[in-house]
C-alpha cells in the first residue's frame, strides 16, 4: 500500500515538474527512475532506505554516472543460477 502511493507520487513528479525542466542528475538512471525501481522492487523501508542514500550522494561533489540499483536475492541467485547452466552446457 505505501509503495503504491510512493510510486504514484514518483510518477507524478516526473509527469508534473521533472518533465518540464532540463535534465540536472549526475547519476543514470536519474534520481527518480532510480526511486522509482526501488519501490518497485523493495519493501517500504529498503526503497525508502536506498533512496535517501542515492539523494544524499547526489550533491555538487559526487561524480556522479551509472549507479543501478541493487539486485535483489533472487536475481542475484537466477544469475547463479543462469552461469552455472552455460558452464555446465560448455562442459
Amino acid at each position: 500500500m505505501k509503495n503504491k502511493l510512493a510510486v504514484k507520487l514518483i510518477k507524478g513528479y516526473q509527469k508534473g515538474y521533472s518533465a518540464n525542466t532540463p535534465p540536472k542528475c549526475k547519476y543514470f538512471p536519474t534520481c527518480s527512475n532510480y526511486a522509482l525501481e526501488c519501490y518497485q522492487k523493495y519493501n517500504f523501508f529498503k526503497a525508502t532506505f536506498l533512496t535517501t542514500w542515492r539523494l544524499l550522494r547526489c550533491n555538487p561533489f559526487s561524480k556522479g554516472g551509472y549507479d543501478p540499483v541493487p539486485k535483489t536475492k533472487k536475481e542475484k541467485f537466477l544469475e547463479i543460477e543462469e552461469y552455472n547452466k552455460i558452464q555446465k552446457d560448455n562442459d
